[in-house]
Order: structure tokens, then sequence, then C-alpha cells
């Protein structure tokens, strides 16, 4: 028996739903009417042929959105520009945990016209955590493979890929705002897939939580790449992870278009990615530059 589709059920959820604040009500419609508008394309049940499921996608979103309007207050700058079909989002890293993606992500489906659901490609250690694979597929994550790059990019998807991986996201807070080195894998996918790349720097992140060391190896023992060393973390405990309410602000490059052989040699590909790498830069560095302070 469906207990969804009981009587008893519907009546609670209804009556739960009533006493939601009327914000959180105004943005979980708001998030339904985006999702409506996606143009991923999913079956009957909802569902997409990579494993997204528009009504996880529309349960994990609610607190992304909520830490996007009233914690992180985010803005973005220039996502009108991204285009309306397949593009990959090249992003700077940073922040201890991924908040950062999120953040993205929630910009992309409440900013973007047409709304979006950004892909996340994830490291490869993820799928190992329990329950975390499935809940990220649903939610539209996957493992960075290539053969995931390239089959959502040729289905027209919007992925996000953050090319510091755990060089960014773990860096200390001396090394704040300084671009970690980019893999290459995302150019070889956008050549080959002839994929528009657009730039963001997200301006916020390497304040969310100041890293102050690195403990790869313990990090080891517990299956995570790195174990950070925060002003809160591991000293408040579980309470250590929040991060502080800094501003968000995400600045969204001009698209940028490369050709080429998707197999040239590496320093061929680096040159490319060197421009992206310069155009998220000059975007952080203008986006610091007109924030009045870390909080405000």
């Amino acid at each position: 028996m469906d207990i969804t589709r009981s009587g008893w059920f519907r009546a609670a959820r209804d009556l739960f739903g009533s006493m939601l604040p009327l914000s959180i009500r105004d943005i979980e419609e708001e998030i339904a009417e985006r999702l409506a508008r996606i143009p991923t394309k999913t079956n009957e049940y909802g569902y997409d042929p990579h494993g997204l499921h528009v009504a996880s996608v529309r349960r994990a979103m609610l607190p992304s959105a909520l830490l996007y309007r009233y914690y992180f207050r985010v803005e973005s700058f220039g996502i009108e520009g991204v285009p309306p079909d397949r593009v990959l989002l090249i992003a700077n890293h940073a922040g201890q945990l991924p908040f950062d993606a999120a953040m993205l992500a929630a910009a992309m489906l409440l900013e973007a016209e047409p709304p979006r659901v950004a892909r996340g490609m994830g490291e490869y250690w993820i799928p190992q955590l329990p329950w975390v694979s499935v809940v990220a597929a649903r939610t539209g994550a996957l493992v960075g493979t290539p053969e995931n790059c390239v089959a959502m990019l040729e289905a027209g998807e919007c992925v996000m890929v953050f090319p510091e991986g755990v060089r960014g996201i773990n860096k200390p807070f001396s090394k704040r705002y300084e671009l970690q080195r980019f893999g290459l894998g995302f150019m070889r996918l956008a050549l080959e897939t002839r994929t528009p790349i657009v730039p963001v720097a997200i301006v916020g992140s390497e304040e969310q939580q100041p890293g102050l060391a690195n403990l790869p190896r313990l990090g080891k023992v517990f299956g995570m790449p790195a174990f950070p060393i925060t002003l809160t973390f591991p000293w408040l405990g579980p309470l250590g992870i929040l991060p502080l309410p800094v501003k968000y602000r995400i600045h969204f490059g001009k698209p940028l278009r490369f050709d080429g052989d998707p197999s040239e040699e590496d320093a061929d590909i680096e040159r490319r990615v060197e421009v992206v790498t310069r155009a998220i830069a000059d975007l952080l560095e203008r986006g610091r530059h007109d924030r009045s302070g870390i909080f405000t």
C-alpha cells in the first residue's frame, strides 16, 4: 500500500504545509513553477535518463533556496548571458564544504531564463558514502567521468564544473582567491561537444569557513580526500561545519567558444584553459573590488 496516497497522509501533509511560514510556502511554489519550465526531458514518472528526479530536486532545492535568499543573500550578475541550451559553467571552488556549488545551482534555477538544473560533476569518492550516490543522482549530480559529462552535454544540459577540485575547496585562508591549478578535462569536453564555456566567479565562499590547515592523511581514515581544520571545526563538533553568514556574489562572464581537436597535446589545451582561468580571475578581482564588505 502506498501511504502517500492515503487520506490521512494527505491531510497531515496539508496541515503541515499550512503551518509553514508564508515565505517558505512562497519559495516552494516558486521552485515548483520554475521546475515546470526546465528544458530537461523527463519521462512520465519525472525521471531523466541520468537518474534526475524532478520531485527530488524540488525537495532538495528548498533548503538551498532558503540559504540563497536569506542566509548568504546571494546576488547574481550577468546570468542573463548564459546560453539557454548546453553549456559548461566553469567556476572557482572554495570554502571547505560545497555551499558554492549549491548556490550556483540555486542561481541557475531561481534566476536563469529558462530555469536550469545545473548538473554537478562530483568527485569519485562521493558514491562511496552511504545514500549519497542515490541522492546525488536524483538531484542532478553525477560522478565526473568524461562519459557522464558528454552524455549530459549532448542532451542539452547545463553542467557546472569546478576544475580546481579538492585543491581549491580545501586551500588555507592565506591563499583565498588564489586560483589553484585547473584540470584540463573540461576543455577537452568542450572541444569534443562544441559546448560554450561560461566563466563564473563566486565571491564570498572563500570567507565562509576560513581554513587554518588540512590533514589529508586523517581524511583518508574517514574516506575523504581532505580533513580541514577551520576556526570552528573540529572544535565545535558538528556545529563547526556551519558556514559564516557571508554575502555571496556570483558573477557570470560572457560565453567563451573554442575550436580544436580534443586530443591535442596538453600544452595546447593548457593555453585554452588559461583563457578561462584569466577570465575567472578578472571576474573575481572585479567582484571583490565592488563589494562593500564580507557580510554586506
